[in-house]
């Protein structure tokens, strides 16, 4: 990451409707205009998913009007950390990049109840990520 810079990370996963959009939400929650954040999917959904929509609201971010991106060689460039949420081998991979991959379960087909677990670890996840990247941050 470059010291003059804000830090850009850029979540992805397969339909960028679940667990990136509220990696993404997190973050802009939490970190507010210290990080630059992107997400997007290698086949977005044509919506975000009701069931991750409804659970952000329960902690009081609203992702309503959120739509999936698709992942672009670009974005991938324009970001400092590259977080790989289930993409595999269709995420484009660049040397000078910081990768991390986060093993979630995907919340496609699932209720709120089993949302919510998923919702709570990438909350914990980018606390974490926060501290890291922002050492000046109280998330």
């Amino acid at each position: 990451m470059h010291d003059t810079a804000t830090p850009s990370v850029l979540f992805v996963c397969v339909h960028n409707a679940g667990r990136s959009q509220m990696a993404a939400a997190f973050l802009t929650h939490l970190a507010g205009d210290r990080v630059q954040v992107r997400s997007a999917g290698s086949a977005p959904a044509d919506t975000v998913n009701p069931a991750v929509v409804e659970a952000m609201a329960e902690v009081g971010i609203d992702i309503a009007a959120e739509v999936p991106k698709v992942l672009t060689v670009e974005a991938v460039q324009a970001s400092d950390v590259v977080i790989t949420m289930g993409c595999g081998d269709t995420c484009p991979v660049f040397p000078e990049k910081r990768y991390l991959d986060w093993e979630l379960p995907d919340p496609a087909g699932q209720g709120v109840e089993a949302v919510r677990p998923i919702r709570d670890e990438i909350e914990k996840r980018i606390r974490g990520l926060v501290a890291e990247i922002t050492p000046t941050s109280r998330a």
